[in-house]
């Protein structure tokens, strides 16, 4: 069974301090990864996705704000409620972080209660802001099928049409001779028919796999 646990990546270059952020997270039921300042992180952050990140503000190579700021710029990892851990209390402090899209901010010493309370809210958050995120790709997959049936309809219905006008025009004999070719364009014609009513009446859009690492979307 896999691990269910709720992921959280420390970003701390002193040693004791991450040992014991790391020692209190995995008491606490969540699975953990540490990092020693941005650069590494970013590394780690190639093969683990965390919920809540908590990183140190002031560290080498690449602080906390700075790692705060490239990961806020990519689609991949916005949603990851970003926690910073800082000595600086001023206000004009925690403006700066803000502007670079930090989510919270903790300020050492950190008091053990507070900076799990802190994590759990932000993971509820990360939760909500995935299942509005997947909701709207949904209604963005509903209208786009929908758009798409409605411009296969109309040129559909003309094509239907003309078919049936041909066949009503044809001589007996004529249509004999072509009734291989009519009774394929009609089964293809109905094809597309079902097609677009699937399309135009998809509620709750899923995906298969497809090839090359691809997927595509269940119609069936």
């Amino acid at each position: 069974m896999a691990d269910q646990r709720d992921k959280i990546l420390i970003v701390e270059d002193e040693e004791d301090t991450r040992f014991i952020l790391e020692r209190l997270l995995s008491k606490n039921e969540f699975e953990v990864k540490t990092a020693e300042n941005g650069i590494i992180a970013l590394d780690v952050l190639k093969s683990y996705s965390p919920k809540v990140i908590l990183a140190d503000w002031t560290m080498p190579q690449m602080d906390g704000l700075k790692l705060c700021d490239v990961l806020k710029a990519k689609e991949e990892t916005k949603l990851i409620y970003f926690i910073v851990l800082t000595a600086r209390a001023s206000l004009k402090d925690r403006v700066t972080g803000l502007d670079v899209g930090a989510d919270d901010f903790l300020v050492k010493p950190v008091e053990n209660q507070e900076l799990l309370a802190r994590i759990r809210s932000g993971i509820r958050i990360h939760n909500l802001q995935n299942e509005l995120k997947n909701i709207e790709h949904s209604k963005a997959i509903v209208e786009m099928a929908c758009t798409i049936g409605h411009k296969i309809n109309n040129p559909l219905a003309s094509l239907s049409m003309s078919v049936q006008s041909l066949q009503e025009e044809l001589e007996e004999a004529a249509k004999n001779n072509l009734e291989d070719d009519l009774f394929i364009i009609n089964e293809s014609i109905d094809r597309i028919k079902k097609f677009v009513a699937t399309l135009q009446n998809l509620q709750n859009p899923e995906f298969t796999k497809y090839a090359l690492n691809n997927k595509m979307l269940k119609l069936d």
